[in-house]
């Protein structure tokens, strides 16, 4: 074979599953936390930090979405 293939195979997807997963259980975690802090700073970095899960569940779903339109 002289180029590989571009698939998912279930373990592949599988894998992402559960990366998508953690991600949205921390998102949702940080996302509640928010609403229950009072100091600024802490409030700020935990938003930061819900980006970031945010952002790396939307890289799950853009691999998952390039592979259905190879």
């Amino acid at each position: 074979m002289n180029k590989v293939p571009n698939i998912i195979t279930t373990k592949d997807l599988d894998y992402l599953s559960d990366m998508f997963e953690w991600n949205y259980g921390v998102y949702k975690s940080t996302i509640n936390s928010v609403k229950c802090i009072n100091d600024e700073e802490i409030k700020q970095t935990l938003a930061r930090g819900s980006e970031l899960f945010l952002n790396n569940m939307y890289q799950v779903l853009n691999v998952l979405k390039e592979a259905n339109n190879e």
